[in-house]
């Protein structure tokens, strides 16, 4: 059985899926790296709106979406930028999103930890970016999920300099119950954070973020840093203080960032780890048996795939990543909250496809051939 597929210069080549999914299995908690999968939602297909509208979710979907990775051990991160915060889930569809999950969570004994950001307000001052910061810290830690302080785009545009940084972090960390999680989230995942941090030095931008984080050490359990710039995840890691964990947002480099070197390594929150749950699982069992080598020969081959999804624009990466749930059997369409799966073109998909069949990732190989030659045929390609 082959498959016509667009190469997108015109032509199409022939690709002959795999009959066989990549054997995973399950097994007990991770105990040498803790690992979050940030996670999709899954749209209501048959609700009337539009993409201006507030978004319809399927919670039954998304919520059986989260088991699937809370079965195989990983943690969730919920509402943050692969749920499409910000692109398609304003703050009330996060804020059930929220309380679905984490109560989801604790009936199944499930990781999670939950965004808190500032998306309820478009802009305003900074005693308003503030407030909403509180808000929404309030209702996670009310739901009884870990914190994730998100970058806000409302302060990246009411800040005047690093100070301003220093002064709403440090008040929310002062009043946060349990320690979070910090969140540098780069331009390339949203345009309206460039100069975080108050500078778009990098090296500047980075000394402010290291400084908010020494003044409070017991308020931090650690920070995800989404950079896509290896050499300076590492930097920050040797930099922070004892205790305060580093969750690599790298999802360029990854491997090599939870493997580690001879001075650390990084814990995971990635949104690549959504299509790549029950693999990344095992590679992550795998090291916990201390071989690194075996950890690196399972999630290596990944990379190519994961380069695909987050190419710029890097910020469409989540219709791919739904696009493959979908494929996988995860969900019955392919349709997003906000419309975004127009997102990436045709010949984006096929190589989605190809690449996440040659690693063996789709439960069922048939049934994600099927549904892309349905797709393929939506475009008018016939088989």
């Amino acid at each position: 059985m082959t498959i016509q597929l667009p190469t997108g210069d015109g032509g199409f080549k022939t690709y002959e899926p795999r009959l066989e999914p990549l054997a995973v299995t399950t097994g007990t908690p991770f105990t040498s790296r803790t690992v979050f999968s940030a996670a999709h939602v899954v749209a209501d297909p048959f609700a009337d709106v539009s993409p201006d509208s507030p978004a319809a979710v399927d919670w039954d979907a998304t919520l059986a979406f989260r088991r699937h990775l809370w079965s195989h051990g990983l943690g969730v991160a919920e509402a943050m930028d692969t749920a499409q915060r910000g692109m398609g889930l304003d703050w009330a569809g996060a804020a059930e999103l929220i309380r679905r999950s984490a109560a989801e969570a604790k009936s199944v004994g499930g990781l999670i930890a939950c965004g808190a950001g500032t998306d309820q307000i478009a802009s305003g001052s900074l005693a308003e970016v503030r407030a909403a910061y509180e808000e929404q810290l309030a209702l996670v830690e009310e739901s009884g999920a870990q914190a994730i302080l998100m970058a806000s785009r409302a302060l990246a545009a009411a800040a005047e300099g690093p100070e301003d940084y220093l002064e709403v972090y440090g008040h929310l960390l002062r009043q946060a119950t349990e320690p979070v999680v910090l969140h540098w989230l780069g331009p390339m995942f949203d345009p309206a954070l460039e100069g975080y941090w108050g500078s778009s030095d990098l090296d500047a931008a980075t000394d402010t973020f290291l400084e908010v984080i020494a003044a409070h050490p017991d308020k931090v359990d650690g920070i995800k840093v989404s950079l896509l710039d290896a050499r300076r995840e590492i930097d920050i890691r040797r930099r922070l203080p004892k205790g305060v964990r580093c969750y690599t947002g790298d999802d360029f480099n990854y491997p090599e960032l939870i493997a580690g070197d001879e001075q650390g390594f990084s814990h995971a929150l990635l949104g690549i780890f959504d299509p790549l749950g029950p693999l990344a699982a095992q590679a992550v069992r795998v090291l916990d048996t201390g071989d690194v080598r075996g950890f690196r020969d399972l999630l290596d081959p990944t990379v190519g795939l994961s380069r695909h999804l987050f190419r710029t624009p890097t910020r469409f990466y989540k219709t791919g990543v739904v696009f493959l749930a979908w494929l996988a059997g995860h969900q019955s369409h392919f349709t997003m909250v906000g419309g975004l799966q127009s997102a990436r073109s045709l010949p984006h998909f096929a190589t989605a496809y190809e690449l996440a069949d040659g690693l063996g990732l789709f439960p069922d190989p048939k049934l994600a051939e099927e549904r892309m030659k349905t797709l393929l045929s939506v475009y008018g390609v016939n088989q």
